[in-house]
């Protein structure tokens, strides 16, 4: 899913216009034990109720896409029969009204999701009667191609509220909050099926990590039988590592300086468009060579391609790019630029040793304290 349909099924979620027709929860304590469950009409719900998981599943398909939202494809084996992807097809045509189905994936959440706590299944089903749209892209309100079935699963964690005093209205005067379990956002979740090319793809599901570095593989794996990608941290630190192993001795001050241009420049070409920007090996093979590698460099990084991300392995360029800041950092100083402004650094030998050089301008602070200039 690119980031235009994500909007739009965030948009069939909001409480004055939802989609959603049932909802469904199962309260789990830290002994993995069912506290309660409920399945209710959604629209039967008080105001108040409707608007808290209205929020709390639009919080399920937020985020960046390649970073905490993922889009995950099954392997064929699990939409055989017995698989992960065929009991998620049961579910959502079921509508959640068959019990027995229901109770069989909240167990199926329970002995896979790690967590030592209380914590909240949420499931929802919702069908939206997807809008035409006419040949200029407007969206024709009045007339339908098909409805998109779908479940939306959030998995949020429950903890006691704060003590403390409140006030109180009614006596005038201020008495201790009395603490009440509180259902939290969500940690993790998932759209399924996808709405790609604004229609159904049973193939794949949109995942939801509350922490892009924690992506619960035992959920990805173990529950739904989709392989995750690595972190957006984990492909940083790939990329980082590969460009250190391309260009080797010769990785200088000016070769970083100019990956980070390169790569700020690939985001500011593609930033109007809706699809994420993943690189293959093809691609950042390109990338390199534009960034000055010769022959031999790009070799060692094919080589290092393979070992560090996989032959068919890719990145997203947003989790490579640092858009908001260029960072020179050494063991005892830490320089902090705004990324457009590269030209401020740059490197100059003085009696054989290699220094960063900074301009220094009328407005500088150390300390908070605003100093002068050593010109006269």
């Amino acid at each position: 899913m690119n980031k235009k349909e994500v909007i739009e099924i965030r948009k069939t979620l909001k409480a004055d216009d939802t989609r959603i027709q049932r909802i469904c929860g199962c309260y789990v304590d830290g002994h993995k034990q069912k506290v309660a469950e409920n399945r209710d009409a959604f629209l039967s719900l008080q105001d108040e109720e409707l608007h808290k998981y209205s929020d709390i599943l639009r919080k399920t398909t937020s985020g960046q896409i390649g970073k905490n939202l993922l889009n995950l494809a099954f392997p064929l084996a699990e939409e055989a029969e017995g698989g992960k992807q065929a009991a998620l097809l049961a579910l959502r045509d079921s509508e959640l009204k068959d019990d027995e189905l229901l109770e069989q994936f909240y167990d199926r959440v329970i002995d896979t999701y790690l967590y030592a706590e209380n914590y909240l299944i949420l499931a929802a089903f919702g069908a939206y009667d997807v809008p035409g749209k006419a040949s200029d892209g407007l969206e024709m309100t009045d007339a339908s191609d098909y409805v998109y079935n779908f479940i939306l699963c959030a998995i949020c964690p429950v903890s006691l509220s704060k003590p403390g005093l409140v006030y109180d209205s009614g006596k005038n005067g201020f008495r201790e909050n009395i603490q009440d379990w509180m259902v939290q956002m969500p940690e993790v979740g998932f759209l399924f099926p996808a709405f790609n090319d604004r229609n159904t793809d049973i193939h794949s599901l949109l995942y939801y990590s509350k922490n892009p570095e924690i992506l619960h593989p035992e959920i990805t794996e173990n529950l739904l039988g989709v392989e995750v990608p690595m972190t957006a941290g984990a492909q940083k630190k790939t990329f980082d590592a590969i460009i250190e192993e391309t260009f080797s001795d010769r990785c200088d001050f000016d070769v970083a300086k100019t990956v980070h241009e390169n790569l700020n420049a690939l985001l500011e070409g593609k930033k109007e468009e809706p699809e994420p920007t993943p690189l293959d090996k093809q691609e950042c093979l390109r990338f390199v060579q534009n960034c000055g590698a010769d022959a031999d460099q790009l070799a060692d990084f094919e080589k290092a391609f393979d070992e560090e991300a996989g032959e068919k392995g890719e990145l997203m360029a947003s989790n490579l790019a640092s858009t908001r800041k260029f960072t020179v950092q050494s063991d005892d100083v830490k320089i902090s630029v705004d990324s457009a402004r590269t030209d401020l650094i740059e490197t100059r030998i003085i009696d054989g040793v290699e220094y960063l050089m900074i301009p220094v301008t009328d407005n500088v602070t150390v300390n908070g304290i605003r100093i002068r200039s050593g010109r006269q």
